[in-house]
C-alpha cells in the first residue's frame, strides 16, 4: 500500500506546522498557496492559485487521496465542486459550515442542547438582546476582527446598514476563555486534549497555559465532553477547536474552529501527540494518537511582530538564558501585531514558565533588550 496525498488548502503557518508530522509519517504533502513565499511553501511542495477558483482548486485536488484546509475561507460551492468530483474531504462540507457561519453554529448547538449565550439574528430593528452587546459579522471574522462591542440600538442599525444580517449575542461577564481541542476520525474514533487557558489581548491570542490552573475536575470534565458531543453532533473529522467562555462552574460555547488552532500549538512539545499529526491521522482514518501531556504544565506564548526584525540574533540570549525554551518561526514578514512564530515551555513550576515565555516574547518582539 503506497503512502496517501494529502493536499491542504491555504499555505500558512498552521499548513507549514502540519508539514513537519506529514514527513515523518511519509505523507505526500502539498499545500495550495497564493504566493510562493507562503509560510508553509517555504517547506512543503506547493502549487499556486486561487482557493475561491472552483477550476484551480480540482486541478490541485485530483492528484490528492484526501483534501483538507488550514482556514474557514474556502467557499461551499468550492468545497462541494471537489467532494462532487469524488474526491475525499476533510472536514466536509456540512461539517464546515459550523465554523464559516456563526448563525448554523448557534442554532446547531441549541440542537445539542449545550449551552450558548443569549443569542439573535438581525436584519435590524428592535434588539431582544440588552445593552452592551456583542454583534458579530456570520462569517469570515477571526482574531478579532468582524466583532464589534455596540452600546445603543443607534449604534447597532447603523452598523447593521453597513454589514448586513449580524449575529447578536449578550456581552458575557466571564471569569476567563478557554478552548477544548478534540480530534475525531471516519470510524467515529475521538479524543480530546486538556482544556487550554486564553490569554487574549486586543481580540488576539498572546498566551496559552494547560491545563486550565485551577479549575474544577468537574468542570473539565464537562467541557471535554461537550467538546467530544460537538464533534460528534458535526460528524467532524480532522481536529477541532471549542472556544468557551467560563463563568464560575458554567461554560458557554463562543466558537468553533474546524481545522487546526492556535489554542493547540503548546501540543507540539507538550503532548504526545500534537495536533498536527492528530489532524493527519484523523483525515487519512488512522487510529488517533495519546492526547496525554509530558508534564504538568505548558505554556505556549505568542510572537507579534514589534521592533525587531531580525528573529534570529535574540537566539544568542534566549537560548542561553533559558535552554528549555522551543522555538517556532513561522517565515512571514516581521509587521507590527502579526503573529510571526510562537515559543513553548514545559515543566512543574507554573509561575516560572508564565516568566521565561513573557521574558522571551518580549525579547524577540523589542519590549524589552536583555
Amino acid at each position: 500500500m503506497s503512502f496517501p496525498k494529502v493536499g491542504v488548502i491555504g499555505a500558512g503557518q498552521l499548513a507549514r506546522m502540519m508539514a513537519v508530522p506529514a514527513n515523518d509519517l511519509g505523507i505526500d504533502f502539498k499545500v495550495f498557496a497564493a504566493i510562493p513565499n507562503d509560510s508553509a511553501a517555504q517547506v512543503a511542495n506547493f502549487v499556486l492559485g486561487d482557493y475561491t477558483n472552483i477550476n484551480q482548486v480540482l486541478e490541485f485536488a485530483k492528484d490528492c487521496d484526501v483534501l483538507t484546509f488550514e482556514h474557514e475561507l474556502v467557499p461551499q460551492g468550492v468545497i462541494k465542486a471537489v467532494e462532487a468530483a469524488g474526491i475525499k474531504v476533510y472536514p466536509r462540507s456540512e461539517s464546515f459550515a459550523y465554523s464559516q457561519d456563526k448563525l448554523e453554529m448557534r442554532k446547531k448547538i441549541s440542537e445539542l442542547e449545550l449551552p450558548n449565550p443569549k443569542w439573535q439574528k438581525y436584519k435590524g430593528g428592535i434588539s431582544e438582546i440588552n445593552f452592551p452587546l456583542i454583534a458579530k459579522l456570520p462569517s469570515g471574522g477571526y482574531d478579532g476582527r468582524g466583532v464589534f462591542v455596540i452600546s445603543s440600538e443607534a449604534e447597532l442599525q447603523d452598523l447593521q446598514k453597513k454589514t448586513g444580517t449580524l449575529l447578536l449575542e449578550e456581552k458575557l461577564d466571564f471569569d476567563f476563555e478557554i478552548s477544548v481541542m478534540v480530534a475525531r476520525s471516519p470510524h467515529n474514533q475521538a479524543a480530546t486534549w486538556p482544556a487550554t487557558l486564553t490569554i487574549q489581548s486586543n481580540g488576539i491570542c498572546t498566551s496559552t497555559i494547560t491545563p486550565v490552573p485551577e479549575m474544577s475536575d468537574l468542570l473539565a470534565e464537562k467541557v471535554q465532553a461537550a467538546a467530544l458531543k460537538i464533534a460528534s453532533g458535526i460528524s467532524l473529522v480532522g481536529v477541532m477547536a471549542v472556544e468557551m467562555f467560563i463563568v464560575g462552574e458554567d461554560f458557554y460555547i463562543n466558537e468553533l474552529a474546524l481545522r487546526p488552532h492556535n489554542s493547540g500549538h503548546w501540543s507540539i512539545e507538550g503532548s504526545h501527540t500534537s495536533q498536527f499529526e492528530q489532524h493527519l491521522r484523523a483525515i487519512l482514518d488512522l487510529p488517533l494518537g495519546s492526547t496525554a501531556m509530558r508534564d504538568d504544565f505548558v505554556v505556549m506564548g505568542n510572537i507579534l511582530g514589534g521592533d525587531k526584525s531580525d528573529m534570529y540574533r535574540p537566539y544568542l540570549h534566549l537560548m542561553a538564558r533559558t535552554p528549555g525554551l522551543k522555538f517556532h518561526q513561522y517565515g512571514k514578514e516581521v509587521k507590527p501585531g502579526r503573529k510571526i512564530g510562537h515559543v513553548t515551555m514545559c515543566g512543574k513550576n507554573l509561575l516560572q514558565l508564565q516568566q521565561e515565555i513573557a521574558h522571551a516574547t518580549d525579547y524577540m518582539n523589542g519590549v524589552i533588550d536583555e
